[in-house]
């Protein structure tokens, strides 16, 4: 009899550790292979970014003067290769508040103007050469703030707000200055259809206030709102932080109601970006893991 329940005991000890063995082969698998193919990591590429520069501010709801002054910015962009593809699909989030003081010619005026925009896009790319990036695809984003001129007391302010479907696309390439490695990138943005807001000419907006918001929604295409954004920069990588500098121009022309706005800025960019990559704790970097990069 005790035999036999020894002979039992060593069956269930081989058996529990062999099972003990199988399990932790799986999880070391599940690190280093999945399915026939590596591991894939995809770092974020983040930027926080101060921008100064000039601007010129016409919108004749308020003055037919055209203000100009400085600008000055907060952005802040997001990029990660596309779960789904990533080797061949990237997408952007872009985050951004500004503010403009501008004065008239005869320098007895000011004007304001607040804005902050958010867009998220998908874009696919294509390597032309090593260390070359084309890439083009689509976006969606919300534009919305104000002018505010004191001067024109009757109603000084002009709000803006517009939702556009854009065509974007960039320019990246990797090279090195010395030893030193830079990214390079050129990415301009133009809306080519939405809605934005505009009131009649002389409407007050206590007017919209009391009840009358009939032709204020107007469709947008670049006819009647025409935008484009360019933003060239040079990311200079020291370690696994970056110092990024830059130019944005920014220009928005449109016309509803006989309104017609126009604001042109050009901006110098100074910014810290780099590449991040997010883990629990409980989770392993498999030494086989193959790590595809938005932009760098």
């Amino acid at each position: 009899m005790k035999r036999l329940i020894l002979i039992h005991f060593a069956i269930l000890f081989a058996f529990c550790c062999r099972a003990q063995s199988e399990s932790s082969l799986n999880i070391d698998d599940s690190n280093d292979i999945v399915g026939d193919s590596l591991p894939i990591l995809r770092p974020v590429t983040s930027a926080y970014m101060l921008e100064l520069g000039a601007s010129s501010i016409a919108d004749s709801y308020l003055s037919p003067i055209t203000y100009k002054g400085a600008t000055a910015a907060f952005a802040y962009e997001r990029m990660q290769a596309m779960k789904f593809d990533p080797q061949n699909w990237v997408m952007q989030l872009s985050a951004r508040v500004s503010v403009d003081r501008t004065r008239n010619i005869a320098d007895n005026a000011t004007s304001w103007r607040f804005n902050g925009s958010v867009s998220w896009g998908m874009l696919h790319r294509w390597t032309i050469l090593p260390g070359l990036t084309l890439a083009a695809g689509a976006s969606t984003g919300i534009d919305a703030g104000c002018i505010y001129n004191q001067r024109n007391s009757n109603n000084p302010a002009s709000a803006k707000f517009a939702w556009t479907v854009n065509a974007s696309a960039y320019l990246a390439y990797n090279t090195k200055i010395g030893n030193l490695p830079v990214t390079l990138r050129y990415q301009p943005e133009i809306p080519l259809a939405g809605i934005f807001f505009s009131p009649d000419y002389d409407e007050l907006y206590y007017e919209i206030y009391l009840g009358n918001h009939s032709n204020l929604i107007h469709f947008a295409w670049p006819g009647n709102r025409f935008a484009i954004s360019n933003n060239i920069s040079a990311d200079l990588h020291f370690g696994s932080t970056s110092l990024r500098l830059g130019y944005r121009h920014y220009s928005l022309s449109s016309e509803a109601n006989k309104i017609v706005t126009n604001i042109h800025t050009h901006s110098l960019i100074v910014g810290i970006s780099g590449e991040w990559i997010s883990l629990s704790r409980r989770q392993q970097i498999s030494r086989n893991a193959r790590i595809i990069s938005a932009l760098y």
